[in-house]
C-alpha cells in the first residue's frame, strides 16, 4: 500500500546562506517598490523562485506494510474458580472469545492462563491470584500502538489488579468478564493477629474474628486445635474480634488449626478455617547438676553444659558429709549451705533437667527428697544419672526411691577393663543414637573407655553397649517424664580426645533434648516437609513399618501415600502438591501435621466474585465488565477515540499500525521546469522595465 508521507527540503546550499541571499533579495525588492521602480514584482518572482529551488522540496510517498493489533484474553485458573459453575462458565467464554475474534480483520488473540500452580517453582510466596502478571509477558514483544485491548476472564479476585495510571499504560481497553453470581455469601474466619514465635511453657494469644454479609452479630462456634490436641470450642459474634489463649509445650513449630462452623449458603468452607505456625523457643534450659564427689570428668560436665548460652546451670558437688567432724576451721569451710530444701522442694519443679553425676548417698539428701525427684518425673521432668563406682554398692541411687524411675538396677559388679561403646541394634534406629560421628558397625572410629557398672535393663531402650555387651546407655520413659542412664563414669575421656576421642558433645546434646521432649529426636514419629512441590513424609520407628500414610489434604480430599524403610528407623514418602494449608498425615496409630506454603492464602481470604478490584483500572481505560451469568457479550472492533463498551458489547481497539517498507521521493521543482520558471522571470522583468 502506498501513502504520502508529506513533503521533505533538501537544501543545496546551507539554509543559513540561502537565509541570508533571500534576505538581501527581499530589502532590494523592497526598496524597488518603495521607490516605485518598474519591474519589482518580477524581480521578486525571480527571486521567490530561486530560494525555492536552493530549497529543493520533494513529496516523500511510502510504500506501508499494515500490522495486526494483538488482543489478550486471561483465563483465571486460581483455585477459587472452582467453585460452581464458574469453571465451566471460563471455559464456555472462552470459547466465544475466540469464536468472535476469528472473523474480525487484522487482530491476533492471544489466549493464556494464569493464577493456577507453577511448574518448577522452589518456594512459592504467597502472592494470590497474579493476572496481570501474565499480561505483561504476553505483550512483552508488542507496541502499545498495536495493542487491541486485555479481556480477563475472572472472578474478580485478582491481588495485582493495576491502579488507574498503570491500566492506562497497556495500550487498549481493559474488560472483565466475570464468573460467579452478584451478591454472592460466604463466611471467613480472619486471622488478625498472631504470634510468629513463642516462649515454651508461657501462655500465647492471638486475634480472630468471623466475617459473614448479612449474619453481623450472629453467635458463631469456632473450634480451636493445638497441634492436633484435643479440641476446644469458643462461643464469638459474627464481625466482632476475639483473643484465644493457647500454650507451646514444646520449642520447634506449634500449629495452631481454627475453624469455624458453616454458614448459610457458604461458597466453600475453605475459607472457614485459618491456622497459625508458632515457633516455640526455650527461654533458658534451667539444669541442675548434682556432682556426689571431685573426680575426672566433673569439669567435662561443667564445660559442656556452660558453652550452651540458652543453658542457665546450678551446679553443686558434695565435698564433705555433714557428720564429717575432722577439725577444720569453720573459716575454712565454705560459706554457701547446700539448700536442699529450696532446690528438692521449694523450686524442683523450675527446673527443665535434673543431672545427678557419680552420686553417692552421705546423708545430704533424705529420702524425701528423692520421692519428690520421682515424682517430678512421673509427672514430665527429666533425669540424667551418670553412673560411678557407688552405684553398685549399698550407698547407690538405686536404694532411694529413684528405683521406681531408674531402668538399670544394679547387680553389684563394677567392670575395670578397656572396651569401646558400641551402638545397639536398636541404637541404629534410635535417633539419639543414630549416625553418631565415627560410628561404625565392627569398629567405631572413638576411643577406650574403662569403667562401667553392670546393671539389669528393667525397662528402656538400650542404645549404646559396653563390655561383654553390658548396657551403657539406657533411654526410658516414665509417667509423662523421661530419663537416661550412663552407666560409666569415663565419658570424660573422649572430651580428652583419649585415643581419638569420640562424639560426646553431640551425643550430650540429643540425650538432653530427647529428655527435653523434642520432637526431631522421638524415636516413634511421624512428620512431614515441604520442600519444593513435594510433600517429604518421614515415619521413625524402633521397628521396620512400611504401612502406607493417608494425607488429608487442606481442600479435604485425601490420598494415600507408600512408605519405604531406608535404614536408621526411618521410612520415606512423599507426595506431589499443589494446594497451600494444613496437610494431615495419619498411618493408623501416629498423627502429624505440616504447613506447606502460606497456611492462609490470599487465594482464600475472600473467595466471593467481584468487580471492586478490577473497576478502577477498567473504568480509566474505557472498558467494560460483564457478568457472564447474565450474558455473554458481543465483541467489535472500534475506532480510537471512540467508546470501547457498550450495551452488550465490547470493543477492541483498531490503530491501524503499519511498517514503512520503501520511500519514494518525487521532486516538487525539476531543475528543467526551474529554468524555465526563471527564465520566465527574468523575461517579464526586461519587458517591465524597458515598457
Amino acid at each position: 500500500m502506498k501513502a504520502l508521507a508529506g513533503i521533505v527540503w533538501d537544501p543545496a546550499l546551507p539554509l543559513w546562506l540561502i537565509g541570508g541571499l533571500g534576505a538581501l533579495g527581499a530589502l532590494l525588492v523592497l526598496f524597488a517598490l518603495f521607490r516605485r521602480a518598474r519591474g519589482a514584482m518580477a524581480r521578486g518572482a525571480f527571486l521567490a523562485l530561486g530560494i525555492l529551488a536552493l530549497l529543493n522540496p520533494s513529496l516523500v510517498e511510502e510504500e506501508r506494510q499494515p500490522l495486526g493489533d494483538v488482543a489478550v484474553a486471561v483465563i483465571d485458573e486460581s483455585p477459587s474458580m472452582n467453585i460452581g459453575e464458574r469453571r465451566a462458565r471460563a471455559a464456555a467464554a472462552e470459547a466465544h472469545l475466540r469464536e468472535r475474534v476469528s472473523r474480525l480483520a487484522n487482530i491476533e488473540l492471544r489466549v493464556v492462563r494464569a493464577g493456577g500452580p507453577r511448574e518448577g517453582e522452589e518456594d512459592p510466596a504467597d502472592e494470590g491470584t497474579r493476572l496481570f502478571q501474565a499480561v505483561e509477558q504476553a505483550l512483552f514483544d508488542t507496541p502499545r500502538e498495536r495493542v487491541a485491548g486485555v479481556i480477563l476472564v475472572t472472578d474478580g479476585q485478582v491481588h495485582d489488579a493495576p491502579a488507574a495510571e498503570a491500566a492506562e499504560r497497556l495500550g487498549g481497553p481493559l474488560h472483565a468478564l466475570i464468573v460467579g453470581e452478584r451478591n454472592e455469601r460466604d463466611r471467613r474466619l480472619i486471622l488478625e493477629q498472631a504470634p510468629s514465635y513463642g516462649i515454651v511453657g508461657q501462655p500465647q494469644q492471638l486475634t480472630i474474628r468471623v466475617e459473614d454479609p448479612g449474619a453481623a452479630g450472629q453467635p458463631v462456634t469456632v473450634s480451636v486445635r493445638v497441634d492436633n490436641g484435643e479440641t476446644r470450642r469458643i462461643q464469638m459474634q459474627v464481625g466482632v474480634s476475639r483473643v484465644v489463649q493457647f500454650d507451646l509445650s514444646h520449642a520447634g513449630p506449634t500449629i495452631v488449626e481454627m475453624e469455624a462452623e458453616p454458614g448459610q449458603n457458604e461458597l466453600t468452607l475453605l475459607n472457614n478455617r485459618a491456622a497459625v505456625v508458632v515457633n516455640g523457643v526455650r527461654d533458658r534450659l534451667r539444669v541442675l547438676l548434682i556432682s556426689g564427689e571431685p573426680h575426672a570428668g566433673e569439669r567435662t560436665w561443667r564445660n559442656l553444659l556452660k558453652a550452651d548460652a540458652a543453658v542457665d546451670l546450678v551446679h553443686f558437688t558434695i565435698l564433705r558429709p555433714p557428720e564429717k567432724q575432722d577439725g577444720t576451721p569453720i573459716r575454712e569451710l565454705s560459706l554457701i549451705a547446700f539448700p536442699i530444701r529450696e532446690l528438692f522442694e521449694i523450686k524442683l519443679d523450675e527446673f527443665h533437667l535434673i543431672i545427678f553425676d557419680r552420686y553417692r548417698r552421705r546423708g545430704v539428701l533424705p529420702n524425701a527428697y528423692f520421692e519428690n525427684i520421682a515424682r517430678y518425673v512421673a509427672r514430665g521432668g527429666a533425669l540424667l544419672e551418670a553412673s560411678g563406682p557407688a552405684y553398685a554398692t549399698p550407698l547407690s541411687l538405686a536404694r532411694t526411691a529413684l528405683i521406681d524411675v531408674l531402668p538399670g538396677k544394679p547387680t553389684g559388679l563394677t567392670i575395670v577393663e578397656g572396651f569401646k561403646p558400641q551402638v545397639t541394634e536398636m541404637g541404629r534406629r534410635h535417633p539419639v543414637s543414630s549416625g553418631l560421628p565415627g560410628d561404625a558397625a565392627d569398629d567405631p572410629l572413638w576411643g577406650r573407655w574403662f569403667r562401667q557398672v553392670e546393671v539389669q535393663a528393667g525397662g528402656g531402650q538400650t542404645l549404646l553397649s559396653g563390655y561383654g555387651d553390658r548396657p551403657l546407655l539406657i533411654l526410658d520413659r516414665v509417667g509423662e517424664g523421661r530419663v537416661a542412664q550412663i552407666l560409666s563414669d569415663h565419658f570424660w575421656l573422649w572430651a580428652r580426645g583419649f585415643e581419638g576421642g569420640g562424639p560426646h558433645q553431640e551425643l550430650l546434646r540429643r540425650v538432653s533434648h530427647w529428655l527435653m521432649k523434642e520432637p526431631e529426636l522421638d524415636e516413634d514419629n511421624l512428620s512431614g516437609r515441604a520442600r519444593g512441590n513435594r510433600l517429604e513424609i518421614t515415619r521413625r520407628s524402633l521397628e521396620p513399618d512400611e504401612s502406607p500414610v493417608q494425607v488429608t489434604k487442606p481442600g479435604g480430599q485425601t490420598e494415600e501415600v507408600a512408605m519405604r524403610e531406608t535404614g536408621a528407623g526411618h521410612a520415606l514418602g512423599s507426595l506431589r502438591v499443589s494446594e497451600p494449608g494444613i496437610y494431615r498425615m495419619t498411618d493408623g496409630t501416629r498423627t502429624a501435621l505440616a504447613a506447606v506454603g502460606a497456611v492462609n492464602p490470599k487465594e482464600y481470604a475472600d473467595m466471593r466474585a467481584t468487580e471492586d478490584l478490577l473497576a478502577p483500572g477498567v473504568q480509566a481505560t474505557g472498558g467494560g465488565m460483564r457478568w457472564l451469568a447474565e450474558a455473554m457479550p458481543d465483541i467489535r472492533r472500534v475506532a480510537a477515540g471512540r467508546d470501547a463498551a457498550g450495551r452488550g458489547w465490547l470493543g477492541l481497539r483498531q490503530h491501524d499500525a503499519y511498517t514503512v517498507t520503501g520511500v519514494t521521493q518525487i521532486p516538487l521543482l525539476p531543475a528543467l521546469l526551474v529554468l524555465i520558471l526563471l527564465l520566465g522571470a527574468l523575461l517579464w522583468a526586461w519587458r517591465r522595465e524597458g515598457a
